[in-house]
């Protein structure tokens, strides 16, 4: 199994940022909102591909990314995961914005 590191949100967006106040449940908040969008635009991954969060440690902590992880001896999962890296949006759509908005 390989992945590729996709992002913590759309390019576009903000997202939590390492550092000053990070906060890791906001994080987890934020990428499975982004699965969810990636899973509406691309459809549920083949056999050999799934979405996942892994976390990474750097300096100044750990943070998370959404990751297409794949079966590097499948090539419909190489396929899926090279198109979501190369495809991935730039924007939350309507539904992701709606999920994450603050409840009171």
């Amino acid at each position: 199994m390989d992945y590729l590191m996709i992002g913590a949100t759309p390019a576009g967006e903000s997202c939590e940022c390492l550092g000053a106040n990070y906060d890791s449940n906001k994080a987890q908040k934020e990428c499975h909102a982004f699965i969810r969008q990636l899973t509406r635009q691309f459809g549920v991954p083949p056999q050999g591909a799934r979405f996942a969060i892994k976390n990474f440690p750097h300096d100044f902590g750990s943070y998370k990314e959404v990751c297409v992880v794949y079966d590097d001896n499948n090539e419909e999962a190489i396929d899926f995961a090279f198109k979501v890296e190369r495809e991935s949006p730039e924007n939350w759509d309507d539904k992701a914005q709606i999920e994450l908005m603050p409840r009171f």
